[in-house]
């Protein structure tokens, strides 16, 4: 062992992370996962498609109805659900990091709630698609500067005033949110409801939810170093040559673009970036080269899996894919609560 070594770790330098050849691994696993709950959700619904009904779709020689049941309604929906998940799980370990707390997330914090009143704001006065998403965007950008703010204060946060925080602006933004759907007209109010509960049978397109996605991946690989270096805090990471406010900036707007496409895309879905994130780091450990596309991977195979559920619970009613997912996240939620205590 060289004299530098016991020097550097006696400085806070940061461990070395695994290598390449022990992260793909991990994620090919992942991406398995994926492709099968994709398979899944698209073959199973009120019409069960077999797999060689799927390879005939594929190779155009299907049944019309197998056709528009896959091509028209299944294979968007589930990809908008892919992507939709794939984003808040990587705003949600993006958000962990920059507050480093395990409880933060894009619902919980009152990022979502900000995105909703942006979107609902800009439809009630009638703005197109494009001013909707930028204005979902500001909204979910002002949320995240207010709990940061707030919950820094002149001193550092606590996961009690993170908390507390983040409950008083996701309230403010409800209350908002409430006075909008009631000078809304009546005839959208129900759709509007179900799309604040989130909902993937409004999603349009899924193609901005995938790009946004992946650009936010390939964006934020190169800075997997750097994030592990602020997931110990920034005075550790400046000592260790990282540009912190720079960094940190960069987060608040990668999680805000990341929240605001998925509400334009599925409305408010809660959860995802809280506990997709988590069973990660224990499955995987904290290397943030790794969390990050694996959070993009298993926030979308869960929603997907969840969407499965909301479509055939009560079918031939559907619920609110966002009641499924605070299913699984209030008590994980709570059990992340009882730990930090």
């Amino acid at each position: 062992m060289s004299a530098a070594e016991p020097e550097a770790r006696s400085a806070g330098a940061v461990p070395a992370a695994p290598g390449l050849v022990r992260i793909w691994p991990p994620l090919l696993v992942l991406a398995l996962i994926g492709v099968g709950s994709m398979l899944l959700a698209v073959a199973w619904g009120s019409v069960p498609i077999p797999l060689s009904g799927l390879f005939a779709v594929l190779t155009g020689d299907a049944e019309p109805l197998h056709r528009t049941l896959v091509l028209e309604l299944r294979l968007p929906r589930v990809l908008a659900a892919f992507g939709t998940g794939g984003l808040l799980a990587v705003a949600g370990a993006l958000m962990q990091v920059l507050l480093r707390n395990p409880l933060a997330d894009p619902y919980v914090l009152g990022l979502s709630g900000g995105a909703a009143v942006g979107a609902l704001g800009a439809m009630l006065v009638g703005l197109g698609a494009l001013a909707i998403s930028g204005s979902a965007f500001v909204g979910a950008l002002l949320s995240t500067v207010l709990v940061f703010g707030l919950a820094h204060g002149t001193g550092s946060w606590t996961p009690t005033r993170l908390l507390l925080t983040g409950v008083v602006v996701a309230a403010g933004w409800g209350a908002l949110i409430t006075f909008m759907l009631v000078i809304s007209p009546t005839e959208r109010l129900p759709g509007m409801l179900y799309w604040l509960m989130g909902d993937l049978s409004y999603a349009r397109s899924p193609w901005p939810s995938l790009t946004v996605l992946l650009l936010a991946c390939v964006l934020i690989a190169p800075l997997g170093r750097s994030l592990n270096a602020l997931a110990r805090g920034p005075l550790q990471a400046a000592t260790l040559g990282v540009a912190v406010r720079p960094l940190e900036w960069g987060i608040f707007v990668a999680a805000s673009l990341l929240t605001a496409t998925a509400v334009i895309t599925a409305g408010t879905i809660g959860f995802i970036g809280l506990v997709v994130p988590h069973m990660l780091r224990l499955v995987f450990g904290t290397d943030q080269r790794l969390i990050l596309p694996a959070s993009a991977l298993a926030g979308g195979s869960l929603l997907v899996l969840a969407d499965i559920g909301a479509r055939t619970l009560i079918a031939p009613e559907q619920l609110p894919v966002g009641v499924i997912t605070a299913l699984l996240g209030v008590p994980t939620f709570l059990y992340l609560l009882y730990r930090s205590r």
